[in-house]
């Protein structure tokens, strides 16, 4: 069975300059419009947000490999690091349609909002990778936050704590006996370390030292084609 690791719910990069500040603004945004479209349906919310979740990854690893070959020089381990991030909130996505099934409405959303986010997040990357990364970071933050108040919405029995879908237990090497909490538990742990990773990506492109420590990332199943 995977350990769960424990998350540090209090970690956020405070703002050191204007690029953050937009960053951190263009995110409470978005947040401001999840809240609004879900409220606390977490299941619905979490199908809608992970499809634009794993748009920055493929980004970054694809820019920065093209940037890797005409420059021809290494990555130091981004481009692993960001594919294996894309295909991680694939994963989730894949995980929650199992336990929450997107409306026709939804998947129209989901269709809009991810051809907008993929265009508007592939030219912000091309103009400022760093202020990307920290979007990603700030979105991270965020998500942390909404998986822990779907915590708290299954805890208070206002969702119900249904079994692990199969695909998850899969991918998280979950025991036959885990539950939906189990997998938010996992989930919660995946975007903490991809918040952390982020914001050290921005902080690497801004001449800033890297983080102290990075929040520890969940086993995962080594072949993804069992998983999925």
């Amino acid at each position: 069975m995977t350990d769960i690791p424990l998350v540090d719910l209090t970690v956020h990069h405070t703002p050191r300059d204007l690029r953050d500040r937009i960053a951190l603004g263009f995110t409470k945004v978005l947040r401001l419009c999840a809240d609004t479209f879900f409220a606390k349906r977490y299941g619905h919310r979490a199908i809608v947000l992970e499809t634009v979740a794993a748009v920055p990854g493929m980004v970054g690893a694809t820019l920065t490999h093209l940037r890797c070959l005409r420059r021809m020089q290494g990555d130091n381990g981004w481009i692993r690091t960001l594919m294996e991030e894309a295909e991680n909130e694939r994963m989730h996505l894949m995980t929650f349609i199992e336990v929450a099934q997107p409306s026709l409405f939804e998947r129209l959303v989901i269709l809009l909002v991810q051809w907008a986010f993929y265009l508007a997040f592939f030219g912000l990357y091309l103009v400022s990778a760093r202020t990307a990364h920290r979007v990603v970071g700030y979105f991270e933050e965020e998500a942390v936050i909404s998986y822990t108040l779907y915590l708290k919405e299954i805890d208070e029995g206002r969702s119900p704590d249904v079994a692990a879908p199969m695909i998850a237990r899969r991918y998280w090497k979950l025991p036959d006996t885990a539950t939906l909490r189990d997998v938010v538990l996992v989930v919660r742990a995946d975007e903490a370390h991809h918040r952390d990773v982020n914001h050290g990506f921005a902080d690497e492109l801004a001449g800033k030292p890297a983080p102290l420590s990075v929040a520890p990332y969940p086993e995962h199943a080594d072949d993804i084609r069992l998983a999925a």
